[in-house]
């Protein structure tokens, strides 16, 4: 759990420029997600194979 904190953390940040979650880990990671204080911040993109590639907002969205 602290990984995918420091994930969020690094993203909102600006030190990466987006993470990439697989399907195996989407429950765990989204866990953490939905109980970060910025939740509207952050976008999910949906790829193949089950990935989603999540970057940062400025303006949270709606």
């Amino acid at each position: 759990m602290d990984k995918y904190e420091n994930m969020l953390k690094q993203l909102q940040n600006g030190e990466i420029d987006s993470i990439e979650i697989d399907k195996d880990a989407f429950y765990e990671f989204r866990e953490v997600l939905v109980k970060h204080p910025f939740f509207k911040h952050f976008r999910g993109d949906a790829k193949q194979n089950g990935r989603i590639i999540y970057t940062y907002l400025e303006i949270p969205r709606s």
